[in-house]
């Protein structure tokens, strides 16, 4: 038993769970405004499934393809997957499964979820092969992560709105350029190994620059997404708090490097939980 808890503990840092917290909350988002207000607890429950499965999948996917690349940079070297508490064989048995999770559960969901479930798959796994020959890898993340208001409105309307495109793009914006910060933790470290990303391709100040540039767009898209779908106050409530968070966190890297991890985590997971809940209250 002991044995069986600290394998689950090491996946838990393999995937870092925790950090499922940047997607969901725009999922239950696309789902609040398609059912305009509670959509029920069968999909509450599916759509948890699915944003943890499709989740783990991509991280799985990726930690078991850049372990090489992990073992050679000392941010990442002591990653379960890495120093062998986490096996090649069980990262792959582990990616495998949720895979095929994430297809049953959008089998469950509706005809449409499922048709998508292969080529969500494949969208959000080709990012862990981007940074090996292009520095658009951080776009990569932002569709994986921006596909997450598109399944959620699917979910509940077997369709696409516009306003979920728009809030699809701004958190595609919003998650390319936290990634962009996070990425100058390891400029050096991808200049000596070859890959490719923004910092170690147009340096640290372009980086930033091209930071504030995504943001910005998030902003705009986030506006498109509140007034096409009609919300009232609090609704731009929160574009009005997401430009506050946003201005805090380029403020926290700004000023000190070693803040990215506060900026990168604790900031943008408040910011998409605030989100959520003014989005909630727009409903009413």
């Amino acid at each position: 038993m002991n044995k069986f808890i600290k394998l689950l503990k090491n996946f838990n840092e393999l995937v870092m769970f925790q950090h499922s917290i940047f997607s969901l909350p725009f999922i239950f988002i696309a789902m609040v405004v398609s059912a305009s207000g509670w959509f029920g607890f069968k999909l509450l429950f599916l759509g948890t499934l699915a944003a943890l499965t499709a989740r783990n999948f991509a991280m799985g996917f990726n930690r078991y393809l850049d372990r090489d690349i992990d073992a050679l940079n000392p941010r990442t070297i002591s990653r379960p997957s890495v120093d062998g508490r986490v096996t090649a064989q069980q990262m792959l048995i582990f990616t495998i499964l949720n895979a095929l999770s994430f297809i049953i559960v959008a089998y469950f969901v509706n005809n449409l979820a499922f048709y998508l479930s292969v080529p969500i798959l494949i969208i959000i796994g080709s990012y862990s092969y981007f940074k090996r020959f292009s520095y658009l890898a951080h776009i990569i993340l932002g569709i994986s992560l921006g596909l997450a208001p598109i399944a959620g409105v699917v979910a509940v309307e077997q369709t696409i709105t516009l306003w979920s495109i728009f809030l699809s793009i701004g958190v595609l914006f919003w998650v390319a350029g936290f990634d962009l910060l996070y990425s100058l933790q390891d400029i050096e470290v991808d200049k000596r190994l070859g890959l490719h990303s923004i910092p170690s391709k147009f340096g640290v100040e372009k980086t930033m620059l091209f930071s504030k540039i995504m943001h910005s767009l998030t902003i705009i898209f986030w506006g498109l997404f509140v007034y096409s779908a009609g919300l009232n106050i609090f609704g731009y409530l929160a574009i009005f708090v997401s430009i506050v968070m946003l201005g805090y966190e380029h403020y926290l890297v700004n000023k000190d490097f070693t803040k990215i991890d506060k900026a990168f985590f604790t900031v943008n997971g408040y910011l998409g939980i605030i989100f959520f809940i003014l989005i909630i209250f727009s409903q009413y």
